[in-house]
């Protein structure tokens, strides 16, 4: 099953961070191969987490596919798991984990931390789509990196 992981220092609060990765509505304005994305279902459990019932459409070329996700939002443990529950893959796990740091050079820092592990049904479509996901997974991280930078705005410098 191919994997794909990073963790990263980034020039933003570990909450921001969380914020902006929990916003998936967002996501076909600029995640790398996501056209698409509608929440079917939204609702909070007893212990605050709050739990989404997501379909997202990916669009490489000729090749378009939409799958279901249950995605959990636990603000408290800064943590996002999203558990696949239909469509092209055989498997499909993502976890996303967000570390307060303090500051550095007086900006507010975490290490945000991402996994993805996935497995096409079809091996036409993991011909078709598997060497182009690595090449966008890989791309991941600046992305939600730019959009920070973007809406929370760019980290300040360091006065000397």
């Amino acid at each position: 099953m191919p994997k794909f992981s990073s963790k990263r220092r980034v020039d933003h609060s570990a909450s921001e961070m969380f914020d902006l990765v929990a916003d998936v509505e967002r996501y076909p304005e600029f995640v790398p191969l996501c056209s698409a994305l509608k929440i079917r279902q939204r609702m909070t459990k007893p212990d605050g987490t709050e739990v989404l019932v997501a379909d997202m459409t990916v669009s490489f070329k000729l090749v378009k596919e939409s799958f279901t996700s249950r995605v959990t939002l636990d603000r408290t443990n800064l943590k996002i798991l999203v558990e696949y529950l239909q469509g092209p893959f055989s498997n499909l796990e993502n976890r996303w984990t967000f570390e307060p740091k303090g500051q550095e050079g007086g900006n507010d820092v975490c290490d945000v931390g991402f996994f993805l592990g996935y497995e096409f049904k079809s091996r036409m479509l993991a011909m078709l789509m598997g060497s182009m996901f690595d090449a966008a997974f890989a791309r991941f991280s600046t992305a939600f990196e730019k959009r920070a930078d973007a809406i929370y705005g760019r980290p300040k410098l360091a006065s000397s």
